[in-house]
């Protein structure tokens, strides 16, 4: 864990001296859930040992993602389910996990607590991401390639949160269901951001009736759950143009504190129809179960 803060460490909101709008703005289609209409339920995800398998139906609807360059601090993570910051990380190298556990993950930790205020945050995963567009398609082994998800998702459904709840703090999961909880993720480049840049949604735009529950099943039997998404001309998307790795976005997955505005950021990569040349993305990502 994190030794003590200090002031350089300390990561702040966004606060752009003089606030501009570059206007970035990108017209692109998003991959969301196809329903097939007959009530049946999403096709489980499959996670092997080796490989992830996604066969569900998806239905492109263009949508219009906003750069929030120069109006960052427009967005938190309880008014739209998102927030920016600016975080220079004292790693530089993802590749050997031994490192990331000493030095990295222990300031995701500290980042989350600084902004969210929380009594304790658990960091339970992560992902690093440095594959192709189709990474889905290229079979057997494909876990190792993994890229960009150019599919509208939540991390987790609202019972898929308490599963992760359950499953990371057994004895006092009981208990702390009874009090505010969140799962918040932590994503950042690894290098600039050219190609399939990250879109998060505004949370107050997508109704709870958008989304559908969704299993993930894993080699070893255990079952967990996302939501997967309808498309609705309602849903107001936004990214950092070119985010560099010294920015990173917290996504909520889950909230359970029914008062605040946004309790759950949907979120997806797109295609940048003038950045399709260039090199694959890097990016890593965190999962923090944030408690109060």
């Amino acid at each position: 864990m994190a030794t003590g803060t200090t002031e350089e460490q300390i990561v702040r909101p966004y606060k752009p001296a003089q606030p501009r709008y570059t206007g970035h703005t990108i017209v692109t289609p998003l991959n969301y859930y196809k329903d097939p209409g007959d009530g049946s339920a999403p096709t489980p995800v499959m996670v092997g040992a080796t490989s992830v398998t996604n066969e569900r139906p998806t239905v492109q609807q263009t949508v219009a993602v906003r750069d929030i360059t120069g109006e960052e601090d427009r967005y938190s993570l309880d008014t739209h389910g998102f927030q920016l910051l600016h975080h220079e990380s004292r790693t530089k190298q993802f590749d050997d996990v031994e490192v990331l556990k000493s030095d990295y993950f222990p300031e995701m930790v500290e980042l989350v607590k600084n902004i969210t205020g929380a009594r304790v945050v658990h960091l339970f995963n992560h992902t690093v991401r440095r594959g192709p567009s189709n990474w889905h398609s290229l079979g057997q082994n494909n876990a190792s390639q993994r890229g960009p998800l150019h599919r509208v998702h939540i991390d987790q459904s609202s019972p898929g949160a308490l599963m992760v709840l359950q499953k990371e703090l057994p004895a006092e999961a009981q208990e702390l269901a009874k009090r505010r909880f969140q799962i918040i993720n932590v994503w950042r480049p690894i290098k600039t951001i050219h190609k399939d840049p990250l879109a998060v949604a505004d949370g107050k735009t997508v109704p709870d009736s958008d989304l559908i529950p969704a299993s993930i099943l894993l080699k070893n039997g255990e079952r967990k759950e996302s939501f997967t998404v309808l498309p609705n001309p309602r849903h107001r998307w936004f990214y950092k143009y070119r985010q560099t790795p010294d920015e990173v976005m917290l996504i909520k997955c889950f909230d359970s504190d029914e008062s605040v505005p946004a309790r759950r950021a949907p979120h997806t990569a797109f295609a940048d129809p003038d950045e399709l040349d260039k090199e694959d993305r890097e990016s890593i990502e965190v999962r923090t179960l944030v408690l109060y």
